[in-house]
């Protein structure tokens, strides 16, 4: 099992999901969240914005998924014109999950 995390624009959110969804992939956690990537903010004339609105999606898949998982969030993330700030996907192993209610492992 991996865990995937990726941190996308608010506006995407939506489509996002939908998109996800469609491809058989509805089990996700969103989170708001702020921050800032390598570009270090934004400056807009004299302001400069230090801490960007972000959403933080969670997913949990079968290691057999995983590359059409990210090919779903990197597609669909991704702004028209393909700039900074987009965001970033992340992928991690997961040793174990339980079910709360029942107690029982597995996804």
């Amino acid at each position: 099992m991996k865990m995937i995390r990726a941190i996308v624009r608010p506006e995407k959110v939506g489509y996002v999901l939908d998109e996800l969804a469609d491809a058989g992939y509805p089990a996700v956690t969103k989170i708001d969240v702020v921050g800032r990537g390598k570009q270090r903010g934004v400056k807009v004339g004299n302001i400069h914005y230090d801490e960007i609105p972000k959403e933080l999606l969670m997913m949990v898949v079968q290691d057999e998924t995983v590359e059409e998982v990210v090919s779903i969030l990197a597609k669909s993330a991704k702004s028209t014109e393909g700039t900074f700030g987009d965001g970033k996907i992340f992928v991690s192993p997961i040793e174990e999950a339980y079910t709360i209610s029942s107690g029982l492992a597995g996804l």
